[in-house]
């Protein structure tokens, strides 16, 4: 049974019924039982009254006759004892219809079965037969016993009604506790209220709030964990890329040449394993869970700008061309974690756009809301493919991939954390510039502005569009 409503109704309606018939079936019965004794009563008084008026006369005999043989249920005789018929009603036969015979009797005659109650007169010598149909005592019976039922019966669909509507008021305390529990945001931890809560959930709700304390536990100890371990790992780290740094001088300085092949190797690993606690602290510094984040009315288009600014030495060193494209769009978001979020998507797009490629930046300004478009001309990630590169250290052809491109695989994770955090949605596709990746992220709720002259104020261009190419000379504020 997939309702408790509907199992408790189906439950209730079929007790109900069932006691209702067992009762009813007893009723029947017991009524039936009085119903026949209560017509033998008649038929008996019947009996006695045409004995006491047999004889007062004809006269009195003849009214009594009338009155019983407007009634077509019952027929009677009156025999004298040397066996002569002395009177009869019209609905009965000239024989005997029990002879001899006290008290009640049924016999067949005319027809039908009769019930029939002989009474001996003995002061006047005769006997006194009267009788009356069964099957019109029956049916007589069935119509009173009947009448009482058919209420019962009526009444199923009324209290199937009041049963539906007080199990469902019963039930309304379980659609609060689904409710509470489906409006709870994941990080939220808080317990359960319990006040006026009834009895039969509060199992229910210990045993939740039991778990969300565990879930929180668990939630900030992997947290804390990794957050610390990340950051405990800054300083050694540190250190050995300032030793890895002096031990390249020294080399140099005591003249070894070629320097050992180990020596640039070390240096890559080392430089890689920074980046990767730096990612890992990013990863969960983002968490939607756990971040502390500070709206404001931030300008994405001049973020997207000064982040491109900060990166120029990585795009110059691979004489990269990078493009910003649209106007100014202002929207309520974190800036520290839009600033991570523009800088991993720039990371990405420089580190697998091959030398001398282009990358392009979009920020444009929708009916719906904005939209940041990050697109480069490297190899792209296969369709089947995009919906992996979100999972944590997941990277397309593992540390194998086919652009040469170290990496960690937690890039496009703190992208998504932080597009969760703004109620963002992410889209991959390929690349408006012939091949490539195009990651395109969504805002909803934005606030625009597109007064030119603002925006040539601000940014000190004439143009909604800038181009970021290494080795020109180009203005990016």
């Amino acid at each position: 049974m997939k309702s408790i409503r509907i199992f408790l109704l189906i439950a209730l309606l079929s007790t109900i019924t069932l006691v209702n018939f067992v009762s009813a079936l007893h009723g029947y019965r017991a009524s039936m039982d009085e119903a026949q004794a209560l017509f033998d009563r008649q038929i008996a008084a019947t009996a006695r009254m045409l004995a006491s008026v047999a004889g007062t006369g004809v006269e009195a005999q003849e009214k009594v006759t009338q009155v019983v043989t407007q009634n077509d249920l019952l027929a009677f005789q009156i025999w004298r004892d040397d066996g002569s018929l002395l009177l009869r009603s019209e609905n009965a036969p000239g024989a005997h219809i029990a002879e001899g015979k006290t008290g009640y009797s049924e016999v067949n005659f005319s027809g039908y079965r009769w019930r029939v109650f002989g009474l001996h007169d003995l002061p006047n010598a005769r006997w006194i037969y009267v009788a009356e149909r069964v099957d019109l005592r029956y049916n007589l019976a069935d119509e009173v016993i009947l009448d009482s039922v058919l209420p019962i019966l009526l009444g199923l669909p009324v209290a199937g009604l009041l049963i539906w509507l007080v199990v469902g008021r019963g039930l309304s305390s379980l659609r609060r506790l689904a409710r509470a529990l489906r409006n709870k945001r994941a990080e939220d931890f808080r317990p359960l209220p319990e006040d006026n809560a009834p009895a039969e959930l509060l199992p229910v709700i210990h045993s939740t709030n039991s778990l969300l304390q565990r879930l929180q536990a668990s939630f900030e100890r992997e947290r804390r964990f990794s957050a610390d371990a990340a950051h405990e790992l800054r300083t050694p780290i540190s250190a050995i890329q300032i030793h890895a740094h002096n031990l390249a001088q020294e080399i140099t300085e005591a003249g070894i040449s070629p320097q050992p092949e180990s020596l640039p190797r070390l240096q890559q690993s080392i430089e890689r394993m920074a980046h990767l606690v730096e990612q890992m602290l990013d990863l969960f510094r983002t968490t939607p869970e756990h971040y502390p984040a500070r709206f404001e009315q931030i300008d994405l288009h001049r973020l997207a700008r000064n982040v491109i600014a900060e990166r120029y030495e990585q795009f110059d060193r691979r004489q990269q061309t990078v493009e910003l494209n649209g106007h100014s769009a202002s929207m309520r978001g974190d800036q520290f974690a839009l600033t991570i979020l523009l800088q991993n998507l720039l990371a990405n797009a420089g580190k697998y756009t091959p030398e001398g490629g282009r990358i392009l930046v979009t920020v444009r300004a929708g009916d719906s809301g904005l939209r940041l478009c990050v697109e480069d001309s490297g190899p792209g990630i296969a369709a089947e493919e995009r919906e992996r590169v979100f999972e944590r250290f997941y990277r397309v052809g593992g540390d194998r991939h086919g652009s040469l491109v170290a990496g960690c695989g937690l890039g496009l994770s703190i992208v998504q954390h932080i597009a969760q955090l703004h109620k963002a949605r992410i889209t991959l596709g390929d690349s408006s510039l012939g091949q490539g990746l195009a990651v395109q992220v969504d805002f909803p709720n934005v606030d625009t502005d597109v007064d030119a002259d603002l925006e040539a104020r601000d940014n000190g261009i004439g143009s909604a569009e800038q181009s970021v190419t290494p080795g020109k000379e180009n203005s990016i504020g």
